[in-house]
């Protein structure tokens, strides 16, 4: 007897898999948007206990001109004396969004923001494209 697979069973195993494939892409199309704009929430949430802990050890949340690099390095001793040596974020660095921009932060009246330009890394835009805020992420 000899041992493989005819012709026939190949094409059938093929056929198959092709049906499977036609079925399952179209559901996994768009997920990937969407884990993205997900996992830019989760980082935001976790950039913003850094800030929080920064406002209880310091009593004030970094200035706009300080930015997130604030939350790695003291930027100013004599302002933030109780400022831990290793800072607030576990890494030492600061997480890039999904598309490998960086993140926006802004303080202005007592409240921050955070904010990431989505997948064109520019202002503004729609669909994948638009800017994702904090205060989006969170205000559902």
């Amino acid at each position: 007897m000899r041992k493989g697979f005819s012709l026939i069973e190949i094409m059938i195993v093929i056929i198959i898999l092709g049906l499977l494939a036609s079925l399952v892409l179209p559901n996994l199309i768009g997920q990937s948007d969407e884990a993205k704009k997900k996992l830019v929430c989760i980082q935001m949430k976790s950039i913003a206990e850094s800030l929080k802990t920064f406002k209880l050890y310091n009593g004030t949340y970094p200035t706009t001109e300080e930015g997130l690099e604030a939350l790695i390095k003291n930027p100013d001793p004599e302002k933030y004396p109780e400022y831990p040596s290793q800072g607030f974020l576990d890494e030492g660095k600061l997480p890039k969004d999904p598309w490998g921009g960086k993140y926006i932060y802004t303080y202005e009246n007592g409240d921050f923001n955070l904010i990431s330009l989505g997948a064109d890394g520019k202002e503004g835009g729609e669909a994948e494209n638009r800017d994702i805020t904090y205060e989006s992420c969170f205000s559902k």
